[in-house]
């Protein structure tokens, strides 16, 4: 004897309520070897009595009317900040928590992922707890270049970007050459305008930076011929300057991470006339990333952190 196996709710709730409308079998005898219980037997025998077949189709359990319903004027505002920022509900609570609309983060992935703003590629990672290493501001700070997206004016700009690994303080430049000179030059503005004084700064092994991996530069012993001008500058003001190893950008993760968000939020949302554009632009977008809340500082901003007073964007 073979026995057809339910495809759907429907038929599995109809298979033990069938009986007991037929008057084969007495509810309490079904009960006894349903694995579902008598209680459910008696809604279904009632949903069928009551609305027939259809009533063994399972209806949503989601309230169609909830007292505590966030008010609509408040989720526009939340899906207008996503759309326009798109920040994670945990920075769009901070964010709308110094503008007075308290929000829970949890309320406002709801509203997020209702209207299909979320990312659709993504899935749920196991999550890690890391003992997170405190440093002092100035502590370490990693230096990067990132080539500007395509020529202007046919000149090819670069960006040279600092950011402090405690505070998530940062600073941009643009050059219009990659080179030895530029980093010395850049690193006594970093130091002009950073509050603290910087004990370390790590970079990759790019020629700007070091002569280290270069071997036309090495001895017989691989001692090197001559100082990197970057290395002899960090020497006479008592900064120690470390290399990441080759190959392992994620080594200088924190300011690799601050690229991408320059090129998906700055760089493929802007287009330049010229240098002094570019310039004044970045330094427009920089000061916004610095008054932004960042989760790895539990809510608040780099300048926050260094105490500087929040400026406007843009002022």
């Amino acid at each position: 004897m073979s026995v057809n196996m339910a495809k759907t709710i429907q038929e599995e709730r109809w298979r033990w309520v069938g009986p007991i409308i037929s008057k084969e079998m007495k509810l309490v005898d079904v009960a006894k070897i349903c694995p579902h219980s008598e209680r459910s037997l008696k809604r279904w025998k009632k949903a069928y009595e009551k609305k027939g077949m259809a009533g063994l189709i399972p209806q949503s359990t989601q309230p169609k009317h909830q007292p505590n319903e966030t008010p609509i004027r408040l989720k526009e505002e939340v899906l207008s900040l996503r759309k326009k920022t798109g920040l994670c509900a945990a920075k769009l609570h901070w964010k709308l928590e110094k503008e007075g609309l308290s929000i829970p983060t949890r309320t406002i992935g709801k509203i997020i992922k209702n209207e299909g703003l979320t990312r659709k590629y993504r899935v749920k990672k196991i999550k890690y707890k890391y003992l997170r290493a405190e440093r002092e501001n100035g502590e370490v700070v990693e230096i990067d270049v990132k080539h500007v997206p395509g020529p202007i004016q046919g000149h090819k700009y670069y960006q040279y970007t600092a950011i402090d690994t405690a505070s998530r303080w940062r600073h941009l430049e643009v050059f219009d050459e990659e080179c030895s000179f530029h980093s010395v030059e850049f690193l006594k503005i970093v130091m002009a305008r950073f509050p603290h004084p910087i004990k370390a700064i790590k970079t990759d092994n790019h020629s700007t930076f070091t002569n280290y991996y270069l071997g036309s530069n090495k001895r017989s012993d691989l001692v090197v011929k001559e100082i990197h001008t970057l290395d002899a500058f960090c020497a006479e003001h008592d900064i120690t300057h470390y290399l990441i190893d080759k190959g392992k950008p994620a080594q200088n993760g924190t300011v690799e991470r601050s690229h991408r968000e320059d090129e998906e939020k700055f760089y493929q949302q802007n287009k330049f006339k010229d240098q002094n554009e570019l310039k004044k632009k970045i330094r427009v977008w920089n000061e916004y990333y610095n008054n932004l809340e960042h989760c790895g500082l539990n809510g608040r901003t780099p300048n926050e952190m260094l105490g500087f007073k929040v400026t406007e964007v843009g002022a």
